[in-house]
Formats: C-alpha cells, structure tokens, sequence
C-alpha cells in the first residue's frame, strides 16, 4: 500500500462541501495551493466537529496572542469562493483531525490522517508496516474562520430531520 504525504504550505484555498442529494451526501475537506488540489472524504460529524474546534483555536489564539494582528471575529464567507474546485478525486477518507500552531509563522496546520480499512488481502501484511496517508493544510487564521463558519453552514443545510436518514415518516390523521 503506497504512503501519501502530502504539505500544502501554505494553502491558497481550503474548504468543505458536499456532492449528492440531500440524505446522500458525501462530505468532502478539499485543499489547494498552486495547480495542486486534494480532496479527502470525510464524515458528516467530522466537519461539524472540525468547525467547533477551528473556532475554539481560534478564539483561544486571539486571547492569548493580542499582539498578532488579526482579522474581525466574524468573517463573511460570502466574500470567499468557498465551492470545491475539480477536479473532485478524493485521495483517501479521512480517520482523524488534528490542528496545531506555529506561533511564529502565526499559521495554523489541519493534518488529516488516512482511515486504513482491514482488508482480508491485507491480512498476511504486519499492521506495523501499513502507514496511513496524512495530509498537511497550512492556513491563517482567516482561512480557517471562513472554513469554520462554511462547516457548520454545509453541515445544517442538510435534511431538516436528520433522524429520518432517507426513512419513510407516516403520519396519522
């Protein structure tokens, strides 16, 4: 199995978006700098939950570094062309997130790292030798609050009930 790894640093974009239907859509974190585009697959949940922990950096950054300039607090996505670009080919689906700082650059980094399925053909293989992908988003801090706000935005407009999940709802009369 090849190893990805790859650094966007820094990106010139970076967005969340989905394709399909609603009650069918699949979430997709896509990335670019130059030419270069990379689109990862990711769960609903995990751009929800990636939306509230860009936010929470992001505030705790603006608290404990009054000194950087920064941009407002609320940023307008409509400003910033937040669509995914094509060509839509996701490398992998992502397992986990993970954000960092670098105080110095004042960059925050998004490293998504690859889900590795249990394949029967993979079984002979030692779990030692099989390294998942990860993927490097440098950003500022305004990239990453536009992405945060277009999240949670891509995540509610949705289903009005996502309980239903594609079900069938019968009402009485």
């Amino acid at each position: 199995m090849p190893h990805t790894e790859i650094e966007l640093k820094p990106v010139d974009f970076i967005t969340v978006g989905t394709i399909g239907p609603k009650g069918k859509r699949v979430f997709h974190l896509q990335a670019g700098k130059g030419s270069q585009i990379v689109s990862l697959i990711i769960e609903k949940e995990q751009a929800w939950a990636l939306s509230e922990a860009v936010k929470e950096l992001i505030d705790d950054l603006d608290e404990r570094y009054p000194d950087i300039p920064t941009e407002e607090m609320e940023f307008d996505t409509g400003s910033v062309d937040m669509d995914l670009r094509e060509p839509i080919e996701p490398i992998f689906r992502v397992a986990q997130m993970g954000l960092g700082y670098d105080e110095e650059n004042d960059m925050i980094v998004l490293v998504a790292q690859e889900l590795i399925a249990d394949d029967e053909e993979e079984e002979d293989l030692d779990p030692e030798a099989i390294e998942p992908g990860v993927v490097r988003m440098w950003c500022d801090r305004q990239q990453m609050r536009a992405l945060s706000t277009h999240a949670i935005s891509t995540v509610q407009s949705g289903r009005a009930d996502p309980r239903q999940n594609g079900r069938v709802v019968y009402y009485w009369t």
